[in-house]
């Protein structure tokens, strides 16, 4: 685990019906840029949030992290636990839907390495694109889906894939530092998810 930066990421939920996620991955240099998704763990309701913060304080410590990325479900209450144990609780600016968007063409060009997890396989294979009356896309889970892994893994990926991440990282990618073929490679990417 020495000479890697790793980030995390944490699906929270309140224990009673949904499962509580934890994504940890890091980035490789050599030879490409390589997204490796190093652990997820979930824990499936019920369940104490509190006494999983704790066991997902431990893993992140285990990995060096200090800080950790989630989404805005709850608040304080998530905030506070993983506080209690020397972790700071960022939140994601990006909307689930989006990162799910964004995690397609690293899968698509193999920049991504996932553990074999037949739920996590499920939870991205069950994903499905929905188009709004005012033409706006979305990603979500088939009803009666979860994506509580799949959402802890899009969010690492995220926070290591910095460059089409910006709005909820302060660090600039080296081969970009002012985003432009980031941005560039992004807007294409809208482009052939909207056209086709």
């Amino acid at each position: 685990m020495t000479g890697f930066v790793y980030s995390g990421f944490v699906d929270p939920s309140g224990g009673s019906d949904a499962a509580m996620t934890l994504a940890i991955g890091h980035k490789t240099t050599t030879p490409e840029n390589q997204i490796v998704i190093d652990v997820i763990r979930e824990v499936r309701p019920p369940f104490d949030p509190v006494a999983v913060v704790d066991t997902f304080a431990a893993s992140l410590k285990t990995y060096g992290i200090s800080k950790v990325l989630g989404d805005h479900y709850g608040g304080e209450f998530v905030k506070e636990p993983f506080r209690r144990q020397g972790i700071t609780y960022g939140v994601c600016k990006t909307p689930k839907s989006d990162l799910f968007r964004d995690l397609l063409p690293l899968l698509n060009s193999r920049h991504i390495t996932l553990p074999q997890h037949n739920r996590l396989i499920a939870q991205i294979v069950g994903l499905e694109r929905h188009i709004s009356r005012a033409g706006k896309d979305s990603i979500a889970p088939a009803s009666q889906g979860q994506d509580d892994l799949v959402n802890a893994v899009a969010g690492c990926a995220a926070a290591l894939h910095k460059k089409f991440y910006d709005p909820f990282m302060d660090s600039e990618d080296d081969d970009d530092p002012d985003g432009s073929r980031g941005w560039q490679a992004y807007r294409l990417w809208q482009h052939i998810m909207r056209y086709g």
